[in-house]
């Protein structure tokens, strides 16, 4: 589920977030251009792709965090919830030694 959402969240914001090659060609027409020195380009090129590198991990991090206070909302336990139950349970079959009755009676 997650890969879905990632996929549709690069495609919809794939034009925000450009590859250091066509901020490079886009830069490269102005320093051509005479509007910007070479480095003023390559300086501008490293910080918007590190612009563009954090608002993707800021978008990432709010749709995790959406996720996760959805199926939070739906009830569903976490992994570690199940887990923790299921130590809870072992433990008291050894207890009560219902672990060996239950599973002779349990169909298959």
């Amino acid at each position: 589920m997650l890969q879905t959402i990632k996929k549709a969240l690069f495609a919809s914001i794939g034009a925000a977030v450009l590859t250091r090659a066509q901020i490079r060609q886009a830069l490269d027409k102005l320093v051509q251009e005479g509007r910007l020195s070479p480095e003023e380009a390559e300086r501008a090129a490293d910080r918007r792709v590190e612009e563009g590198k954090e608002e993707l991990e800021s978008v990432h991090d709010e749709i995790v965090a959406a996720v996760h206070k959805g199926l939070k909302n739906l009830d569903f336990v976490s992994r570690e919830e199940l887990d923790d139950v299921k130590k809870r349970l072992k433990a008291l079959e050894r207890k009560t030694g219902a672990a060996k009755t239950s599973r002779s009676t349990r169909k298959v």
